[in-house]
């Protein structure tokens, strides 16, 4: 039977604008337990900002994290993906471009996130993958 995005993605990501300090990404990322933020404009995606670019895109080259905005190290080249797309279609996206996160747009819109941890809890549940992406966070 196949599965839509729709059906595993996680709803209502996290988002921020492109004008939002670092400092502000970072706490979010921590009161969510979350990794990677979307950055949008209006309800558009523009960018996806990591726990790792903060690293390597910021704090790496010494930017103060409270003046460096997210549009500044985010990246931007999207790829996403629809809500009506098969999840297998989503796996060759992430496959082809070797993309841990896929936004989920529909009609230009940001309805959604699909992640390898929803994935692997939908393909392979008793995966060391889907035990720790359903675990709780670090806090």
């Amino acid at each position: 039977m196949t599965r839509y995005v729709r059906e595993i993605m996680t709803q209502d990501p996290v988002t921020v604008p492109e004008r939002t300090p670092l400092t502000e990404v970072a706490r979010l990322m921590r009161q969510n337990g979350i990794g990677d933020v979307i950055v949008t404009e209006g309800d558009h995606v523009c960018g996806l900002v990591t726990d790792r670019d903060l690293v390597v895109r910021a704090l790496a080259d010494e930017r103060d994290p409270t003046l460096t905005v997210v549009g500044q190290v985010c990246s931007r080249d999207m790829v996403t993906c629809s809500s009506q797309d098969p999840v297998d279609e989503a796996i060759r996206l992430m496959r082809e471009h070797t993309l841990r996160r896929l936004p989920v747009v529909d009609d230009d819109h940001l309805i959604g996130a699909l992640s390898l941890g929803d994935l692997a809890v939908e393909r392979d549940p008793h995966s060391a993958l889907a035990d720790i992406s359903a675990a709780r966070p670090n806090r």
